[in-house]
């Protein structure tokens, strides 16, 4: 299937329950990581919604109603100028379509622009295929591996840490 154009706009409190269900959702949240809680619950939604060092996108094709996918920026460091990117297609009729290609691409734009970010950074667990893809064709760098260090279905995984800075992004249209 052939890319489609992709809208942008901030997540608001009113997408709370949205972004929760997808982060919830055992075939996104495998691939996450938000810390020691054992479990994200609504209300850590609502706070990383507020948190000022975050930069919460919701996206869509240009054609919808509705937001199908989140990208986002955590732990924006504004004296360090840096951030951690990572994304969600929520909806899974979506996939393989490079949505969320392109809202990565618009959310870096904003990083390096608006923000003045020096450098952007990302992991993904080395068996996901289609995470790798958005951040290479994003122009992100492979920049090292942590070893064991996510249980994916019950077996210990290495992530792959990517980065990068705004000479190497590669807007995607």
């Amino acid at each position: 299937t052939a890319c489609r154009a992709v809208i942008v706009r901030r997540a608001e409190p009113d997408d709370e329950a949205l972004v929760w269900t997808w982060l919830a959702d055992e075939d996104n949240s495998k691939w996450l990581d938000f810390g020691p809680a054992d479990e994200l619950t609504p209300v850590a939604v609502r706070v990383m919604l507020q948190r000022p060092q975050n930069v919460m996108w919701l996206f869509a094709p240009t054609s919808a109603t509705r937001a199908v996918g989140l990208v986002a920026l955590s732990d924006v460091h504004r004296r360090c100028r840096t951030g951690n990117l990572w994304y969600v297609l929520g909806e899974r009729s979506e996939r393989g379509r490079g949505l969320t290609t392109r809202a990565v691409s618009r959310l870096m734009r904003h990083a390096f622009a608006a923000l003045g970010l020096a450098s952007v950074h990302a992991w993904t667990v080395e068996a996901n295929g289609a995470s790798i893809r958005v951040l290479e064709r994003n122009g992100f760098r492979l920049i090292g591996r942590q070893r064991r260090c996510h249980y994916l279905d019950g077996v210990v995984v290495d992530r792959l840490l990517f980065d990068l800075v705004p000479e190497d992004h590669r807007e995607v249209p």
